[in-house]
């Protein structure tokens, strides 16, 4: 997932964030924003040495929501 993903998903994907990643709270979402940048820093904050897991998470997730919006699975 890269920024422009993120901010044209950012509604969804911030409540299935919480719901999967229970350590981000709603002041951290409201920090974040759309902003990618601020996003991959609260991954490192909040799970440090799970950041690879969580970004490819977010990779998945962005892929699914794609492929649910278009009726085509996406790589």
């Amino acid at each position: 997932m890269n920024a422009d993903q993120l901010q044209w998903k950012w509604l969804q994907f911030k409540g299935d964030l919480q719901k999967q990643w229970s350590k981000f709270t709603d002041n951290d979402l409201q920090e974040i924003g759309e902003n990618y940048d601020k996003f991959v820093g609260k991954v490192q904050e909040r799970y440090g040495a799970k950041k690879r897991e969580l970004m490819k998470w977010a990779d998945q997730w962005y892929h699914k929501a794609l492929s649910d919006k278009t009726g085509k699975k996406t790589q």
